[in-house]
């Protein structure tokens, strides 16, 4: 038997796409749910399931990019012939590193610019709710308290600290010095843009949508889909850092940055939680090494 909300008879169909306009919610909604404001992009169920396989391509985009980057580098370093080897070192060197990142940042950026460009507004910024208040500065404390969090729970399962901390260790590279500040740098302020970007600007809103009623209200079938969609968020964050050994941290704390976005409505306190987080892991590895010149 159909339910309500089913066959989204409340939203009708989903309304052109405006150029330049922002969407219903315009950009002060902070702290409003875009499932309470009719017509917000991903506007139906439908769109909802758009936005995720322009996620899927997205992702699949920045794989190929970030391999043809890294081609690109290491014909250039004279080094073609040794990429097979420079994939499987603990400590690549700062260009394999840096285009990997770059790559993999174009297909987190892609994704989301075509949901908004063909079934959003065309406005990227609103659409994904990129917005920043000075509340925000909270996601200081978030970060690092679950960074801390993170590890007091692995503590007393980790015989090996270092193998631990080896995900880290490799983004890092064998970067010393200057190139040491730049992989930092990206680390700290590209990581936690673009895969928020991604991962809770579109993932998160379009699988919020798909399994949601499109009716407005709380009810028992809403908090069901948005804890889906959390879960299932935090889930997709931890299997695409591919680091088996972090996984359920990586999870956790996706499902964390999930319902602040949710709660909040927009980015901006999620990209600074993300921010402080990683910084807690390059400063741990900038003091397991004595500092930034070796």
């Amino acid at each position: 038997m159909a339910t309500p909300g089913d066959n989204e008879p409340s939203a009708g169909p989903s309304p052109p796409r405006l150029p330049g306009a922002l969407p219903p919610s315009g950009p002060d909604a902070a702290g409003t749910s875009f499932l309470e404001v009719p017509g917000t992009p991903p506007a139906t169920r439908a769109d909802g399931g758009r936005w995720f396989l322009y996620g899927l391509l997205g992702f699949c985009a920045g794989e190929v990019a970030a391999y043809l980057l890294v081609l690109v580098a290491a014909a250039l370093a004279g080094q073609s012939d040794q990429l097979q080897r420079i994939a499987g070192l603990a400590e690549p060197p700062e260009w394999y590193v840096g285009m990997s990142l770059v790559g993999i940042w174009f297909g987190f950026w892609f994704g989301p610019w075509l949901a908004s460009r063909v079934r959003g507004t065309g406005r990227l910024v609103a659409d994904l709710g990129v917005r920043f208040r000075p509340v925000d500065l909270v996601g200081v404390v978030i970060g690092v308290g679950a960074q801390f969090a993170v590890d007091l729970a692995y503590a007393p399962f980790i015989s090996n600290p270092s193998k631990f901390g080896a995900p880290t260790q490799k983004l890092t590279g064998a970067a010393h010095g200057g190139g040491f500040l730049v992989i930092a740098l990206m680390t700290v302020v590209g990581a936690p843009f673009f895969e928020e970007l991604f991962f809770r600007g579109l993932l998160l809103r379009a699988m919020t949508r798909m399994f949601t009623p499109v009716a407005l209200g709380p009810s028992a079938r809403r908090t069901a889909g948005v804890v889906g969609a959390v879960a299932a968020d935090g889930l997709l964050f931890g299997l695409a850092h591919a680091e088996w050994a972090q996984f359920a941290g990586l999870a956790a704390f996706g499902m964390l940055l999930a319902v602040i976005a949710y709660r909040t409505g927009r980015l901006g306190m999620n990209m600074v939680s993300h921010a402080s987080f990683n910084l807690v892991a390059v400063v741990a590895v900038a003091g397991s090494r004595g500092g930034l010149v070796h």
